[in-house]
């Protein structure tokens, strides 16, 4: 294992610029999984630390509405550069937590760095409007406004990527903002909002919160303080957060689950697709949202690509991702394997080949062969249910009509791959798959950029590019007459 001088944290809460422990002195043990070592303790919050969380945040929120675009800028970007500054600890903290080899890890921090610079940019760009008036006296204008304090709930696959997102939007719209980050991945969020508060935000603007999911849930979202909330997660429990924040008439930014489809065409370059696509689908263990997942490759293809997959899954290396030369860590906790297992065995049993891997690799920590399924029947369960694991499908198909019509049937619709080497083919997979994000012979999803989001039971919204500061942002209407 890497010798290394970083020490892993005791976790704390961050209420009102302080670092705290829970009321009550609840504590919460944090585990490697890579070893299934307990390393840290984490602080657990109750309904005294929430209601502090909440006051400070609506206090928070009075200052930083008043602070200028070009202020907030600034802060943003001091704490992109501390973030910048700290991306070795960082992206250890990352992997003893979470199990990402170290690379990973640091390209995720270097990301979220960017993304808050990103939307430090994009905080002295929302722009109102002057509308031509009827009447020569009349000037009317729009404004826009930040919402209020955001209640944001992320997931612990990527702890910094994601909570940066969503704290960054609200910070550039100058809202206040209280999250609750993964009890299982509790040092990276910790430390990216450390860099806020040494940036010089102001009290109360950012707060940190750990405890019982459903616990904190249900109370910040139908709370007054709270006028948007922002989730990422499963689509069941998406669903149900957005049903209590509609029941109260709250903004909502929802980035549920995937099952991305691979289109891969017979005209497409096939060693490259292969290359790419077993980079992309054994990052993080298949433990991403957008993660490729069900190959669709037409049949004159499909012998080679499949091959080609297929060795490409056999070459990568597992282990401890603080390992050098690691290519692929643990799955984040010891319920995945026996899930994915199970879907494994289901599709076996129902016909499906299986290629390589599907077995637990050793008896410490939560390690699973890259696995590749072939052939595998409609009616098995993991071509229904997303396996968000190192496991691929590769299933031939007919005709780029038959492929679009397997893409688009389940209710998923986040991302979507293709390679093709034909402009025809490349703009009817643009236009006709329904994702809301589709990348063509390359992977070039999640940029600052670009847009974050999807569609269908995926989700709405969208956390990248030019409109992602928009849902933390009220459009008011002010028509003045003079004279």
């Amino acid at each position: 294992m890497t010798d290394v001088a970083f020490t892993y944290p005791d976790v704390q809460l961050l209420i009102d610029g302080h670092w705290r422990s829970g009321a009550k002195g609840l504590t919460m043990p944090i585990l490697d999984p890579a070893t299934d070592e307990t390393i840290g303790s984490l602080a657990r919050a109750t309904r005294e630390d929430l209601d502090a969380a909440l006051a400070a945040a609506e206090k928070g929120f009075e200052v930083w509405r008043k602070t200028s675009a070009y202020n907030r800028s600034r802060i943003m970007h001091k704490a992109a550069d501390i973030l910048r500054g700290r991306a070795d600890y960082v992206s250890w903290l990352i992997t003893r937590e979470q199990g990402k080899p170290l690379a990973e890890g640091k390209m995720e921090t270097l990301n979220g760095a960017d993304i808050i610079d990103w939307f430090a940019a994009e905080s002295q760009r929302t722009y109102g409007q002057v509308i031509p008036s009827r009447a020569a006296n009349v000037m009317q204008t729009t404004v826009k406004l930040p919402v209020g304090p955001v209640a944001a709930f992320t997931p612990w696959n990527f702890p910094i990527n994601q909570l940066v997102r969503k704290v960054s939007a609200a910070l550039a719209a100058g809202c206040s903002f209280i999250a609750k980050a993964a009890e299982e991945t509790p040092a990276a969020p910790a430390e990216l909002f450390r860099c806020f508060v040494e940036a010089g935000i102001p009290a109360g603007v950012i707060n940190l919160v750990y405890g019982v999911p459903a616990e904190i849930s249900e109370y910040l979202i139908p709370h007054p303080v709270i006028k948007k909330i922002s989730f990422t997660g499963s689509t069941p429990i998406g669903k149900q957060l957005a049903a209590l924040a509609g029941l109260h008439m709250k903004r909502a930014t929802m980035e549920l689950g995937g099952h991305a489809p691979v289109i891969v065409c017979a005209d497409a370059d096939i060693t490259s697709a292969a290359k790419i696509m077993v980079a992309s689908k054994f990052r993080n263990a298949g433990q991403v949202c957008v993660s490729p997942t069900r190959f669709l490759v037409e049949k004159p293809a499909f012998g080679d690509f499949l091959d080609k997959f297929v060795a490409g899954a056999k070459a990568l290396k597992v282990g401890n991702g603080l390992e050098p030369g690691i290519q692929m860590g643990p799955l984040a906790n010891e319920r995945r394997i026996p899930l994915l297992q199970s879907l494994i065995q289901d599709a076996v049993s129902k016909g499906a080949e299986l290629r390589t891997g599907g077995a637990r690799i050793g008896n410490k920590g939560n390690f699973l062969e890259p696995t590749v399924l072939a052939n595998v029947p409609l009616d098995a369960r993991i071509m229904n249910e997303e396996p968000f694991g190192p496991v691929a499908i590769v299933n031939p198909t007919d005709s780029l009509d038959a492929a679009i019509i397997e893409a688009n049937r389940l209710p998923f619709a986040l991302a979507s791959y293709a390679f093709s080497r034909s402009s025809a083919n490349v703009h009817r997979i643009g236009m006709e798959v329904e994702a809301g994000m589709t990348t063509i012979n390359h992977n070039g999803l999640a940029l600052p950029e670009v847009p974050f989001g999807g569609m269908k039971d995926s989700g709405y919204g969208t956390e990248g590019g030019s409109e992602a500061v928009e849902p933390d942002l009220v459009t008011k209407c002010v028509t003045t007459a003079s004279g």
